[in-house]
């Protein structure tokens, strides 16, 4: 199991920053869609913010330590910092690019559970997964 929960460790890295970078687009998110996209990015990390917690305590089932510290989270992260960005569109970009990141990074770990007959981890992401796919469907039309 260790392996599995080396891998949720770095995905609980993924979400935190990922969650980061949300909060980050709602708050300074600028320009005619201020409004539409502001509400949008609330929902989104208050919804990480439970998923993040879900991670941790799938972790702690399997007899692991989740990872707490932010220099962790740095190291761990397949989702790359985006700070410093007002413009919605760059907002919704960048979004798009940290879900298509934590996708790719739970399909990875999906087989990895399932290899170690670790069914509650798989199916934990795969419903990510599903969620995450039609968000990236949505903000890539608002994109056009």
């Amino acid at each position: 199991m260790k392996p599995v929960i080396g891998k949720l460790n770095a995905l609980l890295s993924s979400y935190h920053i990922f969650y980061i970078n949300v909060r980050g687009y709602h708050w300074n998110v600028r320009g005619e869609h201020f409004f539409s996209l502001h509400v949008k990015f609330e929902e989104l990390y208050t919804a990480l913010q439970l998923q993040i917690d879900a991670i941790a305590e799938r972790i702690l089932t399997l007899g692991g330590t989740p990872l707490h510290a932010y220099s962790e989270f740095a190291k761990y992260s397949s989702v790359q910092e985006h700070k410093d960005v007002f413009d919605g569109r760059d907002c919704v970009t960048g979004l798009v690019a940290g879900l298509n990141a934590l996708i790719e990074e739970q399909r990875a770990l999906a087989t990895l559970a399932e290899e170690a007959s670790d069914q509650g981890s798989a199916d934990l992401v795969s419903e990510y997964i599903q969620e995450q796919e039609k968000l990236v469907w949505m903000y890539n039309a608002f994109l056009g």
